[in-house]
């Protein structure tokens, strides 16, 4: 995240700190916090940091602008953070409902089969991206979850992990392949960190054990990314396609849906259900499944090099 601290150098200084204690007790994620905070900051920017009084018209020219050179999701989060300040900072009503509409848009995401997903890993030359990518497909991860895994989190005799303050402030637990328990256990005992599953990179395996912070987020994308053009795929293909891969599998496995929606932590159902155009369901336990399908990784046996 970028240093927020830096936001009180301006003349926004006030209302960025203002801002930023109201999105900490509101127990925002962190990325919603820094998404938030710069939205302040871009539209302090183009109105010459007078944001407490904003008309129509300015926020019309800014969103306006903004659309030309942002998505829709850029848009969004500026709409919503300034909608933060003047509810929570300014105590003010919104001076422009209605301005904003965003298109409604329900994609699907490009959905990689198991034996694309197994070049992925095999392609991925560099030990601890191959198990961290390994680790968000077989167990069903966002980016930010994975890298905040630590050696206490894998609960090998219950065959479990514990996934913490995960969307929505929600831990959950999620099944424990045990092909996956084997690939972190020898890769751990390769660095050793007493506490990051996946320390960063920096000093190679000496710096690992003694590092504070895990593997870098955009280190991670950009590894993929080479991967996957190493392989000759054309999807779009990101840390969260494993998961949406790791979904889609499972539901072609025979896992129940509602047990996916379970592992994946969706709130709702329907968000699982876009996976069923793929299903081929039957009711046999989850666990079983899941050891079945990743033991055909031939990544996962052996040790790690």
């Amino acid at each position: 995240m970028e240093d927020l601290s830096a936001l009180a150098t301006t003349g926004l200084d006030r209302n960025c700190a203002l801002q930023l204690q109201h999105l900490k007790l509101k127990g925002l994620q962190p990325k919603t916090i820094e998404a938030y905070a710069r939205a302040i900051r871009r539209v302090g920017d183009y109105v010459d940091h007078q944001i407490d009084d904003l008309s129509e018209t300015d926020l019309l020219d800014y969103f306006t602008d903004l659309r030309e050179t942002h998505s829709w999701s850029s848009v969004k989060l500026d709409l919503y953070g300034l909608k933060f300040h003047y509810e929570h900072v300014l105590k003010k009503p919104w001076v422009a409902p209605g301005l904003i509409k965003p298109p409604r848009t329900q994609r699907l995401p490009d959905i990689i089969t198991v034996e694309e997903t197994e070049r992925i890993f095999l392609a991925t030359q560099v030990l601890s991206y191959r198990v961290f990518f390994f680790a968000l497909y077989s167990l069903g991860l966002r980016l930010g979850e994975g890298l905040r895994l630590t050696v206490a989190d894998i609960d090998g005799a219950r065959e479990r992990v514990h996934i913490r303050d995960a969307k929505g402030n929600k831990d959950r637990l999620v099944p424990l392949p045990t092909a996956t328990h084997q690939l972190l256990r020898r890769f751990w005992q390769r660095h050793r960190n007493p506490v990051l599953l996946f320390p960063n990179r920096h000093g190679g395996l000496a710096g690992a054990r003694a590092a504070k912070t895990p593997l870098d987020r955009g280190g991670v994308q950009k590894a993929l990314r080479a991967v996957v053009e190493s392989c000759g795929l054309k999807k779009h293909i990101s840390p969260h396609s494993l998961r949406h891969a790791y979904a889609t599998h499972l539901i072609e496995a025979g896992v129940e849906l509602t047990e996916v929606q379970e592992i994946l932590g969706h709130h709702s159902i329907l968000t699982t259900v876009r996976y069923t155009h793929l299903t081929d369901r039957s009711r046999q336990h989850a666990i079983d499944r899941i050891n079945a399908l990743m033991d055909r990784y031939r990544l996962a046996k052996g040790t790690a090099r």
